[in-house]
C-alpha cells in the first residue's frame, strides 16, 4: 500500500504489525524471511510518517531500526536497516548521516555478497551526490549503480533513482537527458503503480523546466499543480510541502506574492514537528518574503 501512494492506509498496517510483534516469537524468523519483521516494519513505517508530516517521529523509527537490528546481528537485517535509514535522514536534509549509513550498509553488502542491496546503497550514494552539488559524480554513480540494480531484476525504487539522475544532467545543462530521465521516471510510476514517488516526480520536472533555456513557466506550473493534487490526494503532507514551496517561489517571480502566500502558509502551519529538517527549515523562510 505504502508503495502504491495509500499512505495513511500502509501506516495503520505498520502499526498493527508493530503491534503484533512478539520478540522472542518473531525474531528467530529472520533468517526464514530476509530480515527481522519489526525492523523491516519500522524503516517502512519511518517512510509513511514522514510523507505523513512527521518527521521526527519517522526519525524515531529509523534509529529505532537500526539499533534493533544492531542488537540482532543478521546481516541480512542490519543491511536492510541501514539503507532505509539513509533513506530517512535524505528526506530530513541530513545528507552526512546518510552517507555514514550508506558506506556502512554498501561495505556489508560487498562483504556478504549481496548484490541487490550493494547496487541499492552506490545508486542511493549517487543521489546524495546529486544533492550536494557534485552533478558529474552523481550522473557517473547513478548510472553505474542502475545498470547494476538492473542487473538484479529489480525495477522498485527506479523512478527516484531516475530522478536524481534528471536532476544532476540539468545542474550540468544537459537538459535532453534531464527531461528524458524525469519523463522515463513517470511513465514507469504510472505503469508499475509505484506511486509513493509521484508528487515528487512532477516537482522535479517543473523545476527541470524552468532551469532550462527554453523555460516554459506554464508548463512548470502545470507540473507543480499536479504534484500538489498527488500530495494532497496521497494525504503526503511533506510532498505537498515541497511543492507549495516550489510554486510559491515561481509565483513570487511572477509577483503574485500574496497568492504564493496564501498556498504555502497553511501548508507550513500544519507541521507540528521537524523543524530542525531542512524542508521546514526552508519553508520557515520562506513566507516571510512574500508577505
Amino acid at each position: 500500500m505504502w508503495a502504491t501512494g495509500d499512505i495513511p492506509e500502509s501506516r495503520a498496517h505498520f502499526d498493527q504489525a508493530i503491534a503484533l510483534y512478539d520478540p522472542a516469537e518473531h525474531r528467530p524468523l529472520a533468517t526464514r524471511f530476509g530480515q527481522d519483521a519489526a525492523v523491516s516494519t519500522l524503516c517502512m513505517r519511518s517512510f509513511a510518517l514522514w510523507h505523513l508530516g512527521h518527521p521526527g517521529a519517522a526519525l524515531i523509527d529509523s534509529d529505532k531500526a537500526l539499533g534493533d537490528a544492531r542488537e540482532i546481528g543478521q546481516a541480512a537485517t542490519l543491511i536492510f536497516a541501514l539503507h532505509h535509514s539513509a533513506w530517512t535522514h535524505i528526506l530530513r536534509g541530513n545528507y552526512a548521516a546518510a552517507n555514514a549509513h550508506l558506506d556502512e550498509n554498501v561495505a556489508l553488502a560487498d562483504e556478504k555478497g549481496a548484490a541487490f542491496f550493494k547496487a541499492f546503497g552506490v545508486t542511493l550514494r549517487g543521489c546524495v551526490l546529486a544533492l550536494t552539488g557534485k552533478a558529474s559524480d552523481a550522473v557517473r554513480i547513478i548510472t553505474s549503480g542502475l545498470t547494476a540494480f538492473r542487473s538484479t531484476g529489480a525495477t522498485m525504487w527506479e523512478p527516484l533513482h531516475l530522478s536524481f539522475l534528471a536532476k544532476a544532467y540539468a545542474d550540468l545543462g544537459q537538459f535532453d537527458n534531464a527531461r528524458r530521465c524525469v519523463g522515463e521516471a513517470i511513465a514507469m510510476a504510472e505503469t508499475t503503480g509505484e506511486r509513493w514517488y509521484e508528487a515528487e516526480l512532477h516537482r522535479i520536472s517543473a523545476e527541470i523546466e524552468l532551469l532550462s533555456p527554453e523555460r516554459d513557466a506554464a508548463e512548470a506550473q502545470a507540473h507543480f499543480q499536479r504534484a500538489l493534487e498527488i500530495a494532497r490526494a496521497q494525504q503526503a503532507r511533506s510532498w505537498e510541502l515541497r511543492a507549495a514551496m516550489s510554486m510559491a517561489r515561481l509565483w513570487r517571480e511572477q509577483s503574485r506574492r500574496a497568492g504564493a502566500h496564501d498556498l504555502l502558509a497553511p501548508v507550513y502551519g500544519w507541521f507540528t514537528e521537524g523543524f530542525d529538517t531542512a524542508d521546514l527549515k526552508n519553508a520557515k523562510a520562506l513566507p516571510d518574503r512574500l508577505a
